[in-house]
């Protein structure tokens, strides 16, 4: 018989109930308003999304790493696992408890990959973080931005107004990237609209799944393209 399920702690939000629960050692589960997250023992298309997204960066000098959603920290430890140890990364997430528990219950899990001296956690909504990027010129640009979030683009995201997914975010996404940048989505279904979009603005665009067979979680992958583009 599976063991039950643990309340380790439970925060209210917008969303609804935000909850870590555990059973066993290392498995966790994140949840809100009763409905999975993440979950410690699938996280797959996680680490796929961290590898795909930087692996050009392995033989850089000096990469610069925005990671949109820190979770249980998966994608993140897979984005150290590949830069060298001049790489510095960027992560915002808009919970300061999901920091807490990467930093203390979670910390095992991803050998303490927030603790590591490369990783900068911004508590700050990613949409805006790269809006500022986007336009201040004199931050430096990111290498690859990586959105780790738990709803990525799906057919209803509003074509050109959705914050993340939307034709103008992408937009602003490319102007806060390097020339041949990676911009790296997780989705959990293929939404052909989000492709074309990322084609339209100046995208070399590919996807990826993580898994075999059936419907499987996706990984949109973008490299910047040369050419100008007005952030509006």
């Amino acid at each position: 018989m599976a063991r039950p399920w643990q309340t380790i702690e439970q925060i209210s939000t917008e969303e609804g109930l935000l909850e870590l629960r555990k059973r066993g050692e290392r498995d966790f589960l994140i949840t809100v308003g009763g409905h999975v997250l993440m979950n410690s023992m699938v996280n797959r298309s996680e680490v796929a999304l961290g590898q795909l997204a930087c692996g050009h960066l392995k033989q850089s000098i000096r990469p610069l790493v925005l990671v949109g959603g820190l979770g249980m920290g998966f994608t993140l430890k897979a984005v150290l696992d590949i830069l060298p140890a001049t790489g510095r990364i960027v992560v915002a997430e808009l919970n300061p408890v999901v920091l807490a528990w990467c930093r203390g219950p979670l910390a095992a899990l991803t050998n303490h990959a927030v603790a590591d001296e490369r990783v900068n956690v911004e508590i700050a909504d990613v949409a805006q973080l790269i809006r500022r990027y986007a336009k201040a010129d004199m931050l430096e640009k990111f290498d690859a931005v990586i959105l780790d979030l738990y709803t990525g683009p799906y057919v209803r995201s509003h074509k050109r107004d959705d914050p993340l997914y939307g034709s103008i975010a992408i937009k602003t996404t490319r102007a806060a990237l390097k020339p041949g940048g990676v911009f790296a989505v997780w989705g959990e279904d293929y939404d052909a609209g989000f492709a074309k979009r990322l084609a339209a603005a100046g995208f070399v665009s590919s996807r990826h799944r993580s898994g075999r067979g059936g419907s499987g979680h996706v990984v949109y992958l973008g490299r910047k393209k040369t050419g100008a583009f007005r952030v509006v």
